[in-house]
């Protein structure tokens, strides 16, 4: 039955892929929106997270305010799906910088055209990261943190399609431990996402004024490799037009106490979050569990 259904899924995703791929792009934008209400629709306990969530954290505290964002937050899922799958359409050749603007610190951009150097991007679930790792590997090669797919069959058909230009995914989980090491000995990118909820693996660190289990990996990486840090967004200003922006490279003064230097660099990742959140908060995804209480 298994297999049945992966092959039923496999399908439909093909299905979808190829609509993505031939309707007009502000078209197949309307059909993954109204696909992703549908969804909204039928998955309440996603929608109660996320309304929740965004009360907790101040942006809003109007109720019905608030599930309009969550709502729009949803549709922002949708539209990223769009403009991944259509991103060469856009990011390569001379067409590239009519769709991007760039906002990069003069540290970090020294470090990105550093072949000497790798470098450590950490960054949130805001606004298109797909499209930032997609630009950014015009400067070396980036690798991207991905957790694998129940269905092998979509996995393998995801894969192909991420693969593109100088970006690859490689596994969240993986009997290779020193895989992260490589990719900085190697003088890359790499490319984390560190908001979700890191349970037994984090550190409480404050986001958006409420503890929050945080993953230490890019800060650890940071800490023992003293490959430069920075954090990065890339928000959404209009139709397939995307502001990259980074902080500068990270400088946290050693204290020699591990845990201590940890929750500083934390602390300010978390805050240069809150802040581009701030700016546009539809474009947060709002809909996973980012505090759990007693966890």
């Amino acid at each position: 039955m298994k297999e049945i259904r992966y092959f039923i899924e496999y399908c439909l995703v093909r299905v979808a892929l190829f609509l993505f791929d031939i309707l007009p792009y502000r078209l197949a934008c309307k059909v993954g929106v109204g696909a992703s209400t549908l969804y909204w629709w039928i998955d309440r306990k996603r929608q109660k997270v996320a309304i929740g969530n965004i009360l907790k954290s101040g942006i809003e505290t109007d109720p019905k305010k608030a599930r309009s964002i969550a709502k729009k937050a949803v549709h922002n899922m949708a539209i990223l799906v769009v403009e991944s799958l259509r991103s060469t359409d856009f990011l390569d050749g001379d067409k590239l910088f009519d769709h991007i603007t760039l906002k990069i610190e003069p540290d970090a951009m020294a470090a990105l055209e550093d072949p000497e150097k790798g470098l450590i991007i950490a960054s949130g679930h805001f606004g298109n990261w797909e499209v930032a790792g997609h630009y950014l590997s015009r400067f070396k090669p980036v690798a991207g943190i991905t957790r694998k797919m129940n269905n092998p069959r979509v996995e393998k058909l995801v894969k192909r399609r991420k693969s593109r230009y100088r970006f690859r995914p490689i596994p969240k989980h993986d009997s290779n431990t020193l895989r992260f090491l490589e990719v900085l000995e190697e003088k890359e990118i790499l490319a984390l996402l560190f908001d979700q909820h890191a349970g037994a693996y984090g550190l409480m660190v404050p986001f958006f004024g409420h503890p929050a289990a945080t993953f230490k990996t890019a800060a650890m990486l940071h800490l023992v490799t003293r490959t430069p840090l920075c954090f990065a967004s890339c928000k959404r200003i209009g139709p397939m037009q995307f502001e990259i922006k980074t902080s500068n490279l990270i400088q946290v003064k050693r204290s020699g106490k591990k845990e201590e230097d940890l929750r500083n660099i934390l602390s300010q990742l978390n805050n240069d979050l809150e802040n581009v959140i701030r700016e546009d908060p539809t474009q947060y995804l709002w809909a996973h569990r980012r505090w759990r209480d007693g966890e």
